[in-house]
């Protein structure tokens, strides 16, 4: 497993330099280890060489996963949440990264509260052009406020996936774009308190953080090439 050790280390540093770069504290920013389709082995040496935080993908794979893993991690689910998996995903996880519309809040909220549970939430944001719309602005300020006001739901952040590129730097204005929504979002509505950015991958992470992510998901530059 020593492939893992240096890869963190690897990824751990490049942390260090993007925030440096950006003029930000290090410390600011959360390693989200996507810890898919990877062998329990794997994923516990991981936890051994100081991972924290784990992503996951599908509920029926986390399901059998997590009662195996040895050792204290926190179980963020970034895939698409389907409404029938809602109650098994707020027993399972401590944050999911994928909720879109007011109707998973919802059912979230329900599920949340049914398992008694406070399930950290980032509302998604799906990005076809370069740009954002007054229209999306105020669909995500809503569904944030929906958030905040439900029982058992803490809203934590934003996420967001640049298109795939194999250029880092064609993800900056994606990643741009996120920002500035959430800083008009947290400027018109205080009461949101600190709203945090999920954004960057193993390709993109450091242009990322230098546009302000708080957590990256980065799973093939720590664990490697996966399974198909």
């Amino acid at each position: 497993m020593r492939d893992i050790e240096c890869n963190l280390k690897s990824v751990q540093g490049q942390i260090v330099a993007a925030a440096l770069r950006a003029g930000r504290d290090p410390d600011e920013i959360a390693l989200l280890a996507v810890s898919k389709r990877i062998d329990i082995s794997r994923i516990e040496a991981a936890l051994a060489f100081g991972v924290q935080a784990l992503g996951e993908s599908r509920v029926q794979e986390a399901n059998a996963k997590i009662p195996e893993v040895e050792g204290n991690a926190e179980w963020h689910f970034i895939g698409p949440l389907q409404s029938n998996k809602a109650m098994l995903a707020a027993r399972l996880f401590d944050a999911i990264h994928s909720v879109r519309r007011a109707s998973s809040v919802s059912r979230l909220s329900a599920s949340a509260t049914a398992v008694d549970r406070s399930v950290q939430v980032y509302v998604q944001i799906d990005q076809s052009t370069k740009s954002l719309t007054g229209t999306q602005v105020a669909e995500v300020t809503a569904i944030c406020r929906q958030v905040q006001e439900a029982n058992g739901l803490e809203l934590q952040g934003l996420m967001t996936m640049a298109p795939y590129d194999p250029n880092p730097e064609a993800s900056r204005p994606y990643f741009a774009n996120l920002r500035r929504l959430r800083n008009e979002i947290m400027a018109s509505n205080t009461e949101f308190g600190r709203i945090g950015l999920s954004m960057g991958m193993s390709g993109d992470f450091e242009v990322a953080i230098e546009e302000g992510a708080t957590i990256v998901r980065v799973g093939t530059a720590i664990f490697g090439k996966r399974d198909p």
